[in-house]
């Protein structure tokens, strides 16, 4: 990519981005229990910020696989409770469950639930019975997620 096809930008400008672009592999930190990402802060992210979504949260390097886990979880609830299962909210609860261990900041939080409500409302839109494809997704997702929970759990013993 030439500079020279770029519209017009200060040279500041410039230099500022190369060097977050530079410096972007540093700014992961490792720490004892699971590593998060430093991100850099912003000009509103100040101790004297009131606004909880304006606050930067640290994001686990494992959270793409518990978003899609959380996912499942909604799904499965759904399937289950839909072919009979009797399990009551035992799907639900393990979602919770994630939750508390993880203690999320409220973005990641709203991340989790939506993803868990997006698995459950994707396959209540498309069964409303018992079918033999809904019993096959609901068996490949609880595989997914069983994979999902061991990579997790063995990686980063979370």
């Amino acid at each position: 990519m030439h500079l020279a096809h770029l519209p017009y930008v200060d040279d500041m400008k410039i230099i500022a981005c190369l060097t977050m672009l530079l410096l972007l592999p540093f700014l992961v930190v490792g720490t004892a229990q699971g590593q998060s990402v430093a991100q850099p802060p912003s000009a509103d992210d100040t101790p004297s910020s009131n606004n909880p979504s304006s606050r930067i949260e640290p994001i686990a390097p494992y959270d793409d696989k518990l978003l899609r886990l959380s996912e499942i979880l909604g799904a499965v609830h759904y399937l289950r409770t839909l072919c009979g299962a009797n399990e009551g909210n035992k799907w639900r609860a393990s979602m919770n469950a994630i939750i508390e261990a993880e203690e999320p900041g409220p973005n990641r939080r709203a991340r989790l639930i939506a993803n868990f409500n997006r698995g459950y409302r994707t396959f209540s839109a498309s069964y409303n019975n018992c079918t033999a494809s809904a019993v096959l997704a609901t068996e490949r997702y609880l595989k997914e997620g069983a994979t999902l929970s061991k990579q997790i759990t063995n990686r980063y013993g979370r």
